[in-house]
């Protein structure tokens, strides 16, 4: 056998290697995640419900999902743990605090009105006119230049 008729089952079992490589180091990072979990901590489980760690058991985790209604899970049910920051955001409303004092303005309109302000504060020549005109004037000197209305040819 050559080498060319063997390369296509290397390539294969080499693309299934690092695929369950991948696989398996997701797993491990899942794992660890769920391992630090503290009571107190708010999560996320698999279904999308967010909860705060009362107990940590061995294979399970009570969860208060609202104030006085807990719930027991599975370890491999918890998808997420999330920082206090973001809990308090998701589940509260908590506003996060901004550096930057930027305003997103609710339409476009205050973007434009702002620089044509800035344009006429500069000298600059006003902005030609690009809207269409009215038909009657351009009837008016477009049908008179040959003598045909629009639409009309010289067939016969």
């Amino acid at each position: 056998m050559s080498i060319v008729t063997l390369l296509p089952f290397i390539v294969l079992i080499g693309a299934m290697f690092l695929m369950t490589r991948s696989a398996k180091k997701k797993q491990q990072a899942a794992a660890q995640m769920r391992n630090e979990m503290q009571p107190g901590t708010g999560v996320r489980t698999i279904g999308g419900m967010y909860a705060t760690v009362k107990e940590i058991g061995d294979e399970t985790v009570l969860l208060e999902v609202a104030p006085g209604v807990h719930a027991v899970y599975a370890k491999n049910a918890i998808g997420a743990v999330l920082d206090d920051a973001e809990y308090n955001r998701i589940v509260h409303g908590d506003e996060e605090e901004s550096d930057s004092d930027t305003v997103v303005p609710d339409d476009a309109s205050s973007l434009t009105e702002a620089a044509d302000v800035e344009d006429t504060e500069k000298g600059d020549a006003p902005k030609a006119d690009l809207t269409k005109k009215s038909d009657a004037a351009e009837d008016g000197t477009e049908g008179q230049k040959d003598g045909k209305a629009d639409g009309e040819t010289d067939a016969k």
